[in-house]
């Protein structure tokens, strides 16, 4: 196959984290043809898109990376389309998921364009309240702090298009600090925020589940640092192996339906103590993490998976 991957740069990749490493690191091994593209370097010419690309090589020995010679591609002429851009999912995505949609229905692309506008990280969650903890969306301060008083006293608040743990911050009802750390969260009423009930279990880790078309190939869990309450490993969140309770099973279940009609094909769950907290669809990660807790390389379902569902001419 031929596969491009449209992302940020190959240096920015971490060898031993990244998923999309080990993404083009089992692409090569099953004898695929990997090429990489940045977001501004895709083009559409009468309705036809294409991308300025070169080869991507990597090693898990230095030098860890290198580009081949530039070529252009048209994308409904490639295999399979991965699109592992970094969030935030901002105005620059959008522009490039609106461009990618003309070649839907033309080249198999992961994660569908319109699927990655519909599922912004945070408020694609709300489909599936009913697993969620108390949860409000809103820019309004008082609102926000009468939310905090009814669950409780603890809550936690997130912009909307963060990613990595960034901008997450604790709410404590009677905390002299807390309208101003409302104020800076929604820009003093600008922008809406989500804002959950504390989950007092997050202490015990935060759990990614890794699925593929809906079925998952496994979980990590994610450890915050003492002095932190983010797990995130970008963070400081220390991974370990774990496994799916009966509940987070139905969890899975119940949403993998409306993940596959979405075109949502490789997603990372988060649920903390039963819950689920968000949807990642942009360039979920942990796939490396999974792979050696399990000792097996679960990146290479993700290509095999390709392989089986490419558009064929």
């Amino acid at each position: 196959m031929r596969i491009v991957y449209v992302m940020d740069p190959l240096e920015r990749m971490h060898p031993l984290k990244d998923s999309t490493f080990a993404f083009l690191r089992a692409s090569a091994a099953l004898g695929h043809t990997s090429y990489h593209c940045l977001p501004q370097q895709v083009t559409v010419r009468d309705g036809r898109v294409f991308a300025h690309v070169r080869e991507a090589f990597v090693s898990d020995t230095p030098p860890h990376h290198r580009y081949g010679t530039p070529s252009v591609v048209a994308l409904d002429e490639v295999d399979a389309v991965m699109i592992r851009k970094d969030p935030p999912f901002d105005n620059a995505y959008l522009m490039l998921s609106l461009c990618l949609e003309h070649a839907r229905g033309k080249t198999l692309m992961v994660n569908d364009p319109q699927g990655l506008r519909e599922a912004n990280e945070k408020l694609y969650a709300l489909h599936f309240a009913r697993w969620m903890p108390p949860t409000m969306v809103s820019a309004d301060r008082d609102e926000i702090l009468e939310f905090t008083a009814e669950v409780g006293g603890r809550a936690v608040i997130k912009p909307l298009d963060g990613a990595g743990g960034v901008g997450v911050l604790a709410l404590t009802a009677g905390d002299r600090n807390a309208r101003a750390i409302i104020d800076v969260v929604t820009g003093e009423g600008a922008r809406l925020t989500m804002v959950q009930a504390f989950i007092e279990q997050v202490s015990e880790g935060d759990k990614r589940v890794i699925l593929l078309d809906g079925e998952p190939l496994g979980a990590i869990l994610r450890v915050p640092r003492s002095d932190d309450f983010r797990a995130n490993i970008h963070v400081g969140g220390e991974v370990r192996p774990t496994d799916l309770t009966e509940r987070e099973r139905t969890i899975v279940d119940d949403l993998a339906p409306r993940l596959r009609r979405d075109g949502l094909i490789f997603v990372g769950l988060d649920l903390v103590g039963g819950y689920l907290t968000e949807v990642n669809v942009t360039s979920p990660t942990g796939i490396q993490e999974l792979g050696r807790f399990q000792k097996n390389r679960p990146e290479e379902q993700v290509i095999r998976w390709l392989e089986t569902h490419r558009i064929r001419a």
